[in-house]
């Protein structure tokens, strides 16, 4: 998707080539259905990079959306290259390797880059989950009670690992009890109709299209609210000199959340479009999500307030200790930053 181009592949299968400095930018002229291809994107390195640009990793995720709206649109700055992955982990490494200046994360994810020797804070908050985080199952599966044995699909070290420890939590069962595949929801169409899986931990559009094949939600993230969500996480050692592309970075994006809130069947209809699919599916991916606006924001990044999200993250970073996945004692030391935010609320 670039500019009011909608032949184009949808933007997570979209195939980049370099030549010299970023000489070409090739696309895909097809327009596939999601349901039945499962094209590679390259890497994070191998995408065409932009001379002196702000990077932005970014994969899959409803919440990230307004984004690509606002690129569509124009607002989004020019300095800004959003760098597409096929999921969480992409992002993940990215971040950790310096490939990008930022990324969008689940909070808990944030927490996975900081252990990892990467100082990052949180500058905007996406979405809150209500339920669009789930677990999906096989007709035959009825209660979370009903998955110990079972092949479970999910995407280690990601927010897929604190689903199922709440899902495990819930069914009174252990990891012990289960089968655990590593399988990110991007990958978890094809190994759902290949028959290696009972149980996917998901999240949108991966949800939808398992919906589409008999899959089943049996549990998701209204059993535990209050602690997931998508943030944009910024790198601190690529803060400097950024206010100015940060600042029109984030006004970009509640300007398309704007659009979506005036303008909202356009937008799903736009979104749709560049997904793989239709009105219906795409309204019912935003359906358990909260996006805050720009005053919402400041709430979840005042450090001391009553809606902080810094609270979620301590219980986070103890459950996630105790799992393994965390290895160090983080003091949460300027975990959020609401400097960036725009001072009043943005319209159209």
């Amino acid at each position: 998707m670039r500019g009011a181009d909608h032949t184009a592949a949808p933007w997570w299968w979209r195939t980049r080539y370099e030549g010299g400095i970023c000489s070409r930018l090739m696309l895909r002229r097809r327009f596939l259905s999601l349901l039945a291809a499962s094209i590679a994107v390259p890497p994070f390195a191998t995408a065409c990079r932009k001379q002196g640009a702000f990077r932005v990793g970014i994969h899959p995720w409803p919440g990230y959306e307004p984004l690509y709206l606002a690129r569509e649109f124009g607002w989004l700055p020019a300095a800004v290259d959003l760098r597409a992955g096929r999921n969480a982990g992409d992002s993940i490494a990215a971040m950790v390797a310096g490939e990008v200046d930022a990324a969008a994360l689940t909070l808990d994810e944030v927490l996975v880059v900081r252990d990892q020797g990467v100082h990052a804070s949180v500058v905007l908050v996406f979405n809150h989950s209500v339920g669009a985080d789930a677990v999906m199952v096989r007709a035959e599966i009825e209660s979370p009670a009903q998955v110990r044995g079972r092949r479970v699909a999910l995407e280690r070290g990601a927010v897929g690992e604190f689903v199922l420890h709440r899902l495990l939590q819930a069914a009174g069962l252990r990891e012990v009890d289960v089968t655990l595949i590593d399988i990110p929801p991007d990958r978890q169409l094809d190994a759902w109709r290949a028959g290696e899986m009972d149980v996917a931990i998901a999240y949108e559009p991966a949800l939808s299209l398992l919906e589409r094949e008999g899959g089943r939600r049996i549990f998701d993230s209204r059993q535990f609210p209050g602690l997931i969500f998508d943030v944009l996480a910024v790198r601190s050692d690529r803060l400097s000199g950024q206010k100015k592309v940060l600042d029109a970075l984030l006004a970009a994006h509640f300007r398309a959340l704007a659009h979506m809130r005036v303008n909202r069947e356009d937008a799903l209809r736009r979104i749709g479009a560049w997904r793989g699919l239709g009105f219906e599916e795409t309204e019912r991916s935003f359906a358990g999500l909260s996006l805050p606006d720009v005053l919402g924001n400041r709430a979840y990044l005042d450090p001391a307030g009553a809606r902080s999200i810094v609270p979620a993250a301590r219980e986070l970073a103890g459950l996630m200790r105790g799992a393994g996945r965390l290895t160090s004692d983080d003091r949460l030391d300027r975990l959020v930053d609401p400097d960036f935010l725009p001072r009043n609320r943005v319209s159209l």
